[in-house]
């Protein structure tokens, strides 16, 4: 009754942590692909090629849902995954949905058209891939009209968090706003568009100051996904432990997760 995490380092485990509080009961299995990482440097095709690497194993690992916690790659394989190559008793969701609609301020599930919203301008902060992909503004379009969403890539942030440099991060995430400030002076709201961001949330809403609503991704997900498996039962699939994996060096990445999560983790070779 396993469900995958999948993320290109260690920022999705962010996402797991939350998943684990809400749903204390599921088996998750995290796939980290730090051999690879980041994933906000490279091409569209490379990333799809690594992310449906990844969910595989996670579907041999008893996954029949696999949320992508991964924004860069929910942003420039997702689309791609669910139009031809996820098997019809499989799911795999992203993370830009939960966020969209916690900004909106509409319920799971509400298809109705896109009307006008209380924010009406947003600071996007994430990876180079995922603002080029401009999959957040194509989501947000579905359910809003009327948001102006300005973008900023914020290179270097995932290199300095993974290498463990919080002196170096706070001194981009302060130049990366300063940046995007440039260009919308008054934001009403700030959405970290990358699992690595929420080590940084106090950073980033310093430097953009009190006005401005700053939007997490991890909690919202796993509010979504408790939702979800309330619905969709049947999506639990048949794994019965929690798995750790990555491309990396096992030794590394445990140490690297249970200084991030501040509790001992395991990761095993994928």
């Amino acid at each position: 009754m396993a469900v995958g995490i999948f993320d290109s380092g260690i920022g999705g485990l962010t996402v797991l942590d939350a998943v684990s509080t809400a749903l204390p009961e599921v088996p998750l299995v995290y796939f980290g692909d730090h051999a690879h990482s980041p994933y906000g440097v490279r091409d569209a095709d490379n990333i799809y090629d690594l992310t449906t690497k990844a969910t595989e194993r996670m579907f041999d690992a008893g996954c029949d849902l696999v949320i992508l916690a991964c924004n860069t790659a929910s942003a420039a394989a997702l689309r791609r995954m669910q139009e031809g190559w996820i098997p019809t008793d499989k799911r795999v969701l992203g993370v830009f949905v939960p966020l969209i609609e916690a900004l909106t301020e509409r319920q799971w599930g509400d298809n109705s058209p896109p009307r006008e919203v209380g924010i009406k301008h947003v600071a996007l902060f994430a990876t180079p891939a995922t603002v080029a992909s401009r999959a957040f503004q194509r989501e947000l379009a579905f359910r809003a009209v009327g948001v102006d969403v300005e973008a900023q890539a914020c290179g270097g942030v995932v290199d300095a968090i993974e290498d463990g440099d919080m002196i170096l991060a706070e001194a981009l995430v302060r130049s990366h706003v300063d940046a995007l400030k440039r260009k919308m002076p008054k934001p009403d709201a700030a959405v970290l568009g990358c699992t690595h961001y929420p080590l940084m949330e106090a950073e980033f809403a310093a430097a953009l100051g009190p006005d401005v609503k700053v939007f997490s991704q991890a909690n919202l997900v796993a509010d979504s996904l408790a939702d979800y498996l309330k619905r969709r039962p049947e999506m639990i699939g048949n794994g019965t432990e929690n798995l750790f994996l990555t491309t990396g060096d096992p030794r590394h990445v445990s140490d690297q997760a249970t200084q991030f999560l501040r509790r001992k983790i395991e990761f095993t070779a994928a």
